[in-house]
């Protein structure tokens, strides 16, 4: 049984959540990413929170700005650092350390961050195809075809974006699951949990859902540059924002359009405690199109010594 509700944080912010398991077990929190929602891991919520996978207590919260979520107005409300002071307060709420943070996409951008940062509110770090903003500054940097795959990155900071996703029952967002690789797990059912994540409350604009969700890459200067907009070129990262000492597993998709291989190459110079599986076959789409493959590889992860 997946339970639902809402929970204030201490600065302010409300994460509406996802869960399942008892409350005082080891905690696996799950971050999902664009243009996702915290429903995508409701399979492994499940899973995990049996007896026989571990007992967990599986926390899937919605990211500022999706969902019933907090939304602030201004793109910049989401930085990096109003995102990571949201799940840290939420890992307070939950016994102030998880047993491994699981993300995806966005939801890794905010996991590397906390586990550079906060290492001390998890014991480990699972990521899926989400790239560490080291080898990811450095492709968009130096790569003219991670600035190509990129590109739709773009196009999200439009100040319409919202408005022509939304366009013809968000045929473009369909288009983004089903141009990689067919997409059969998009039944009409998984369509009808996205578009009510999408609309938004009842009476807004077409699109408003995704108004939260578009502000992430508003905020981000980790995209290609443009003319007038040097992006990802004028960015540095100091090095204390890179380096990961948590044991990481890290599960990289080789047929992921938007984000392709060469981001995990030399990603053992920032994570020493790496444990990498290249994934032929799979898509940025993998939660979707392997879940009992993830789920998987994610308990032998769990099941290894610290």
């Amino acid at each position: 049984m997946i339970d639902t509700w809402q929970q204030p944080l201490a600065h302010g912010i409300t994460l509406s959540c996802r869960a399942a398991g008892e409350r005082g077990r080891p905690v696996l929190l799950f971050l999902h990413g664009f243009p996702e929602a915290a429903f995508v891991w409701d399979d492994l919520l499940l899973h995990f929170s049996r007896p026989e996978h571990g007992g967990y207590r599986c926390v899937a919260p919605n990211l500022r700005g999706y969902e019933r979520s907090s939304a602030p107005a201004e793109p910049s409300a989401y930085r990096a650092k109003h995102l990571v002071q949201d799940i840290a307060a939420l890992i307070a709420t939950e016994g102030g350390q998880v047993a491994c943070l699981v993300a995806h996409d966005w939801g890794g951008a905010v996991a590397w961050n906390i586990a550079s940062q906060l290492p001390q509110l998890a014991q480990r770090l699972a990521i899926i195809n989400s790239p560490h903003p080291g080898t990811f500054l450095r492709e968009l940097t130096h790569s003219t075809a991670q600035q190509q795959a990129s590109e739709y990155m773009n196009f999200l900071i439009r100040p319409d974006a919202e408005q022509l996703l939304a366009q013809d029952d968000y045929r473009r967002l369909w288009a983004f699951f089903t141009s990689w690789g067919g997409a059969p797990w998009l039944t009409d059912g998984v369509k009808q949990q996205y578009r009510a994540v999408w609309d938004g409350p009842a009476g807004g604009p077409p699109g408003a859902g995704l108004v939260g969700g578009c502000n992430y890459y508003r905020a981000s200067p980790l995209r290609p540059p443009r003319p007038g907009d040097p992006a990802a070129a004028a960015v540095t990262l100091p090095e204390e924002m890179l380096k990961v000492s948590l044991p990481t597993l890290v599960l990289w998709a080789m047929d992921d359009v938007a984000l392709p291989p060469p981001l995990v190459d030399g990603l053992d110079a920032y994570v020493p405690r790496l444990t990498l599986e290249r994934v032929e076959g799979a898509t940025h789409w993998i939660v979707h199109e392997r879940p009992q493959f993830v789920a998987e590889r994610l308990a032998a992860f769990l099941a290894r010594p610290v």
